[in-house]
């Protein structure tokens, strides 16, 4: 069939309906419940005053040993910890052009139409691209108080000597969040992993599906699961890392290829979420003369996702909005701390934010 543009077009019938393609990404983290609106700060990041850099203050907990009440010993009041929570506008745009010829030669039908129609679903593949980078940024980062987080957020069972021990089972899960948060592992209500993962799961029956009666009172199961009572979504944006085969083949030192995947779990709230808005957020250009006419669909946005416990530093980034490298880049992060001379950093087990790396 012929085509121009990257178009394809019926030559011998002019205005056949085409379709579009389906949009094959699931974006189950952008939609989950990890994700907690901050709209009431959205002022300090204004595209009008330029603000692209913010640090919210996170009132610590009380504590301290209560002192006898005997009506000889004094009161000692303690401080109220405060801590530092940093974060960062990150600023994407893009553009999509059209010719004319095109909308001519194909019957009518209006590319850029379609496109409009795929803005907002297009902004939240990047949106869940931009959560990933973050991700990988935090679980980057170095320092005594930072490694806390990082090792003991972590659970990697793929070098474990038991084969059956480096897929997920059913143990893995209540055990990694375990490990992160401790008695507080309850925070965590939400886990997202590769298909693969979850099809592994889904085999060894351990993955059980919501239900709901239908009209005509016939119980079903919903297409959301649970996994130790927390909610499993389904998403192959999730990282894969392939190891290559190391060894001598048929000798002991001898390891096959295999995949690594990364599950994340999280809870309520891991992140902050701001629409901070552009000033021209969207608009069309028309160009008479380049290629017989044609026309620019411009889109831009600004946005805040900011870790809860893990401030945004900006120590390593070129501009006003950081790259996904920027963000991926450890030394970019911090745990949240007091900002003193002798730091104070928030509890690392405050933060519902872990990993499960696996084989499968």
């Amino acid at each position: 069939m012929p085509s121009f543009d990257e178009k394809i077009f019926n030559g011998e019938v002019f205005g056949q309906y085409m379709e579009t393609v389906p949009n094959l990404n699931r974006k189950e983290l952008i939609k989950s419940k990890a994700i907690r609106q901050r709209q009431d700060i959205a002022n300090l990041f204004s595209a009008q005053v330029g603000g692209n850099y913010a640090t919210i203050p996170i009132t610590g907990r009380i504590g301290g040993k209560a002192q006898n009440y005997d009506g000889k010993t004094s009161a000692e009041a303690k401080k109220l910890k405060t801590f530092s929570h940093s974060r960062v506008v990150v600023g994407r745009q893009a553009a999509w052009v059209e010719t004319d010829f095109s909308y001519d030669i194909t019957g009518g039908k209006d590319f850029m139409e379609q496109v409009g129609d795929q803005v907002a679903e297009y902004w939240d593949d990047v949106d869940q691209a931009t959560l990933l980078s973050i991700i990988k940024g935090i679980f980057s980062m170095t320092g005594k108080e930072n490694l806390k987080f990082v090792n003991e957020h972590t659970y990697d069972i793929t070098t474990s000597k038991n084969k059956e021990e480096q897929v997920f089972s059913a143990t893995t899960l209540n055990t990694a969040i375990q490990k992160a948060l401790g008695d507080n592992k309850a925070k965590f209500s939400i886990s997202i992993m590769h298909s693969a993962v979850s099809t592994n799961l889904e085999n060894l029956k351990l993955i059980a599906y919501m239900k709901y009666t239908d009209g005509q009172g016939i119980e079903r199961d919903l297409t959301l699961g649970t996994l130790n009572g927390r909610v499993v979504l389904i998403d192959d944006a999730m990282p894969v890392e392939h190891i290559e085969a190391s060894g001598t083949e048929g000798q002991p030192d001898y390891e096959p290829a295999y995949n690594k995947y990364t599950s994340y779990v999280l809870g309520d709230g891991a992140f902050e979420f701001t629409d901070c808005g552009a000033k021209v957020p969207n608009e069309m250009a028309r160009d008479p003369k380049t290629n017989g006419g044609e026309t620019t669909l411009y889109s831009r946005q600004r946005k805040v996702f900011a870790p809860f416990g893990i401030s945004f530093t900006k120590a390593s980034m070129e501009s006003l909005s950081p790259t996904d490298e920027e963000l991926e880049n450890g030394a970019n992060w911090e745990l949240c701390n007091n900002q003193g001379k002798t730091k104070e950093y928030i509890d690392h087990k405050s933060i519902p934010i872990a990993r499960v790396i696996t084989r499968g």
